[in-house]
């Protein structure tokens, strides 16, 4: 059983869940002013803003998503750490200081400093909300992944009660206890992840050839009744598959369900015979596994863990462990193993049903480490243009976004000057490039250890925490599910700022006194967060750092072109910017919703009809924006509206 319910799990993590309320309540008397709601006052100390900075970016697609990468297909989860980090050094050397001279609670700000000009206020003001939600999706997904084993709750009830938290944590104290949270998190997160990965490095490898077997045969084409005298097994009669040349239905010893095999002829005719496992979903939309009702209980069937060594290298002979293992043997270690990974396929029953089949990958450890596994990353060695375009795209977005974030761009202004920015980006950039190399123990150690959910990647560090201790399980659940309430909290608190103070204020000309501005952000944020709720269960399947490539596509290509050149282009002009940012987050939001991969995932139609030629937008919309901006701006040079 994967989520078997711990009391210890749940007592921990409703500590951590009430002590953070109970210091954004405590941090609430600070935070009345628009200054204080929005900036902190500018009174953060450097190097705790440098680790809220990690907070805010190591987030549920951070954590959990790209650890549930590497998990399922290797290497190419790392890609994208690589990407998020690389941005950091945008941030750092061009970003950090401005940021901090020319604003003073908003992106806008930011953009609108040398202009004063409703459109760019406007423009940006969208642009955050925008951003902002296409982040908050990832990070509400997240979230029911967190609860579901954790406290046993539907998926949808953790997204609830996450939206429901963050939002107190808003509306209580604002950037103040926005900010105390992520150090707090962003502290907790990169300690025990440390202790995980000390702890994978200790355990080692363990070839585990029991909990799913595989036979070997001198068989030259697929025979049902030959297999099965072979396995000395039934089979089941009628099966749903008897047409299908590759899958077995076998009756189980004691009358209940049926086990699934798999059948690969391997070269030279040999033919392997592997267990697998089977969700068989009804018309009536009942969940039978393995041909019993989906539960724990006695009568009913339940998925087990995966994920394990299938062979050591040769040095090994005659061992089933490796025993302790440092960082750079472990890679060593791995690259000449074999590891059993887990592919799926779905099946169309004729009583109208549907099966998916999740059977085992036998894969060299060589494969695992290497580039262009994962299907989003296969381009890297296709020879199709389209592949290399979309994967270059994609890191594109990766480098541009970061430094494009709205509740990034926000936090430097946190700090009193632009000194402190830069020093606690250096801090921020530490503190996260840290932890991204321990993702990688992390992926890796959960797809050797035995302890994965075949059917959600999500959960591949929690569930190998899990796998280590129950203690180490709660503490690591709890701190991720803060991870998602720091990362949100800060998202919601962009977007409330960008409604209050730039499309309400700034826009409209609304006046407001320090309290009613105050008072409407954080209305504003409780709007935004039910959306971010409903979001969060309409997206569930997907894949959390998936979605967040979204997100930094829509922000590299609508605030990055615009940013870099008000800073570095005197010709900028009030026009050039507004024009660069709704072309930048209109065509990248635009191609998007028209990529295969929102063909295939969202709206479940063939990926071949969509009219775009790769999913990634970036490397078109990034420089879209940007001539835009030059053309437009040079355009413009006569109106008054540029900047000096």
């Amino acid at each position: 059983m994967i989520y078997e319910p711990s009391m210890t799990a749940v007592v921990v993590f409703f500590a951590f869940v009430g002590f953070t309320i109970a210091l954004s309540f405590y941090l609430g008397g600070k935070a009345k002013s628009s200054a204080g709601y929005f900036a902190a006052h500018g009174q953060i100390p450097w190097f705790i803003n440098g680790i809220a900075f990690a907070g805010d970016y190591l987030s549920a697609a951070s954590f959990l998503g790209i650890c549930g990468m590497i998990a399922a297909y290797g290497y190419d989860g790392f890609l994208y750490s690589i990407g998020y980090l690389a941005g950091w050094i945008v941030a750092l050397f061009v970003i950090a200081e401005p940021m901090k001279r020319l604003g003073k609670f908003t992106f806008a700000d930011a953009l609108d400093a040398k202009f004063d000009s409703k459109g760019i206020k406007a423009a940006a003001g969208i642009s955050t909300l925008i951003v902002s939600v296409f982040y908050l999706i990832p990070q509400m997904v997240g979230a029911g992944v967190l609860i579901q084993p954790l406290l046993g709750f539907p998926h949808w009830v953790g997204v609830l009660l996450v939206g429901a938290v963050v939002i107190t944590i808003v509306v209580t104290a604002g950037m103040v206890s926005t900010t105390w949270v992520q150090f707090l998190k962003g502290s907790l997160l990169v300690v025990f992840s440390a202790i995980l990965v000390v702890m994978v490095l200790q355990q080692g490898f363990k070839v585990d050839n029991q909990s799913f077997p595989s036979h070997s045969f001198a068989i030259g084409e697929f025979n049902r009744q030959a297999i099965a005298e072979a396995m000395n097994r039934e089979l089941v009669e009628p099966s749903n598959w008897a047409d299908n040349d590759q899958y077995l239905q076998f009756t189980r010893e004691d009358g209940e369900g049926y086990d699934v095999y798999r059948a690969d002829i391997q070269e030279g005719g040999t033919m392997i015979v592997s267990e697998a496992q089977s969700i068989t979903t009804m018309p009536s939309g009942e969940t039978l596994i393995g041909g019993l009702p989906k539960g724990d209980q006695p009568g009913q069937g339940h998925l087990r863990p995966v994920g394990r060594i299938k062979m050591l290298p040769n040095e090994y002979i005659g061992q089933s462990e490796t025993g302790p293992l440092g960082p750079l043997k472990f890679f060593d270690v791995l690259n000449r193993s074999t590891v059993v990974l887990w592919g799926n396929e779905t099946l169309k029953n004729e009583d109208g049903s549907t099966t998916q089949v999740f059977y085992q990958k036998p894969t060299s450890g060589s494969q695992v480490l290497r580039p262009g596994e994962h299907p989003r990353f296969a381009g890297i060695r296709s020879d199709s243009w389209k592949g290399k375009f979309n994967f270059l795209s994609l890191m594109l977005a990766l480098f541009c976004g970061t430094a494009s974030l709205p509740h990034i761009l926000i936090r430097y202004y946190t700090v009193k000057d632009a000194a402190a920015a830069r020093k606690s980006t250096i801090v921020g950039i530490t503190s996260i490039g840290f932890f991204y190399v321990l993702t990688l123990y992390l992926g890796l150690g959960a797809m050797t250890s035995g302890t994965l959910d075949v059917t959600n990647s999500n959960m591949a560090a929690p569930l190998l925490a899990r796998g280590m201790s129950g203690l180490l399980f709660a503490i690591i659940s709890a701190i991720a599910f803060t991870t998602v309430l720091g990362t949100v909290s800060g998202l919601i608190l962009a977007s409330s700022g960008a409604v209050a103070h730039d499309l309400l204020g700034g826009v409209m000309g609304m006046e407001f006194s320090e309290n009613s501005q105050v008072r409407i952000a954080k209305i504003a944020a409780v709007v935004v967060g039910a959306i971010a709720i409903v979001l969060g269960i309409l997206f569930r399947n997907l894949n959390v750092s998936y979605l967040v490539g979204w997100a930094f596509s829509i922000a590299a290509s609508a605030n990055l072109p615009a940013l870099i050149m008000l800073l570095f282009w005197k010709r900028t002009t009030a026009q050039g910017i507004i024009a660069s940012v709704i072309v930048g987050m209109f065509s990248s939001l635009g191609w998007i919703l028209l990529s295969a991969d929102t063909f295939e995932k969202v709206y479940g139609i063939d990926p071949l009809s969509s009219p775009v030629p790769f999913s990634q937008p970036g490397i078109v919309t990034i420089p879209l924006a940007l001539v835009t901006l030059i053309v437009v701006s040079l355009m413009t040079q006569n109106g008054k509206a540029t900047a000096t």
